[in-house]
């Protein structure tokens, strides 16, 4: 998404160096490209954790592209939050045009070399389009909110950390105003999202410790 705020910092990049060691041989062995999926709620670290993975990765000689599930919302930012306001039933995966990202991974995933996905432009409350380039990625990492919900994924991260716990990063990311609504909305993601935790093969703690399910 244009205009997003993503800060990197250490605890990010710790926690993407482990998730890359305990990867790396499956992806370096895979004839295909591999996707991941990094998932949790709003403010837990999504964004910054997909970047630190793939500058972890860097190193390795591994190149990794991402997909922003907020690019794949129905409506842009401010539409959306009117439209929930008019309709709080509308807060979950319907907001997101899940079945186009999950359509998108599965063609990066098969070895497209280029795709037209969404891209929202936040300042101006709009969604255009843009070509994005894999060119030498072996890695495609789909961040968001419900992105532990897609089909076409190899392996799923997923941040445990709640609404509180996320506050501060909330208000460093500067994304919305902060007023009872929000938390009301906040809550009802935490209630849909704690569900996928179930879903992960790498479970980060609100600490952000790493933990390893399935692998």
């Amino acid at each position: 998404m244009k205009g997003d705020i993503i800060i990197v910092e250490e605890h990010h990049r710790r926690a993407a160096e482990m998730i890359v060691e305990r990867l790396v041989a499956e992806i370096r062995d895979r004839a295909r490209r591999t996707t991941l999926t990094v998932a949790g709620e709003s403010g837990s670290g999504k964004s910054e954790t997909a970047k630190a993975i793939a500058e972890a990765l860097e190193p390795l000689g591994i190149e990794a592209a991402i997909l922003q599930q907020d690019d794949y919302f129905v409506h842009p930012p401010k539409t959306n939050d009117r439209t929930r306001r008019a309709n709080l039933c509308w807060v979950g995966p319907t907001e997101v045009r899940l079945d186009l990202l999950d359509e998108h991974l599965a063609a990066a995933r098969e070895g497209a070399a280029s795709m037209v996905k969404p891209l929202v432009i936040y300042e101006e409350d709009r969604i255009t389009e843009e070509r994005l380039e894999f060119g030498d990625a072996r890695v495609v990492i789909a961040e968001g909110t419900y992105t532990s919900l897609l089909s076409n994924v190899d392996r799923r991260v997923f941040i445990a950390r709640n609404r509180l716990d996320t506050m501060e990063h909330r208000q460093k990311r500067a994304r919305e105003d902060f007023d009872p609504f929000i938390e009301e909305v906040l809550e009802i993601e935490h209630r849909i999202i704690s569900e996928h935790k179930t879903r992960a093969d790498v479970l980060i703690s609100r600490d952000y410790e790493v933990g390893f399910l399935r692998i």
